[in-house]
Order: C-alpha cells, then structure tokens, then sequence
C-alpha cells in the first residue's frame, strides 16, 4: 500500500509539473529536501521563486486534498523555503507557497487546482 500511495504521490507531482510548465513556470527544483522536510516542487516566474505542495488523491473519503495541509505542514513548509533561500541568495527575497490539488478518477481523467499563495512567504 506504501508503494501505491508513493506511486500515487509522484504521478500527481509529474501532473503538477506538467500544468506548471504551460503556465509558464520554470521547475528550479523537485524533491528538495532540508532538515525541516521536503518541498515537492520549487518553480519560479517573473522573479518569484514559487514552493509548491503537492497533495493527490482518488477520493475525497479523508476530506479534499488541499485541506491536507495543516498547521504543522504549514510550519515545515515555510522552515524549508526559508533555508532554501537562504541558500540561494540569487534568487532574491520574492517567494511564495502554492499548492496543487490533484484528483485522479479510476477512469484515468485527472483534475489539478491551483491554490496560489496558499501562505505567504513575505507575511
């Protein structure tokens, strides 16, 4: 089942990619781990580096997947994109944190919402 879920998790971040790419982002990074956790997708547009948390599901039987990011999440997620512009100065200061929705039905259709600036990196 572990293996499945992990399958699962890297079709919709191949999904999220993809409809970030022909909105015009660039994919900086994918995968990036720190100490606080791992970002799924790091992108940048007009000079805005761009965290992206990746959430998939087939259901909605635990609640949509967007609602998956709780406040622990949340902390993690800004601790990791604080080190990891920290670490890459020539990115500016310009950053904020999405995330992307992916529904996959057992037909195969698949749906992606976007959720931008779902938390604020300059709040």
């Amino acid at each position: 089942m572990a293996k499945t879920r992990k399958n699962l998790g890297t079709w919709g971040e191949n999904k999220a990619e993809e409809f970030l790419i022909k909105k015009d982002f660039v994919i900086l990074d994918r995968n990036f781990r720190t100490a606080y956790g791992e970002i799924d997708i790091i992108a940048e547009k007009n000079g805005r580096t761009t965290f992206v948390e990746v959430k998939t599901r087939t259901n909605n039987r635990f609640g949509n997947p967007e609602d998956s990011v709780n406040k622990s999440k949340k902390t993690k997620l800004i601790e990791s994109a604080l080190a990891y512009m920290q670490d890459h100065p020539e990115l500016g200061d310009s950053w904020q944190i999405d995330v992307i929705a992916v529904y996959k039905e057992t037909s195969g259709k698949f749906e992606v919402l976007h959720f931008p600036n779902a938390l604020d990196g300059n709040d």
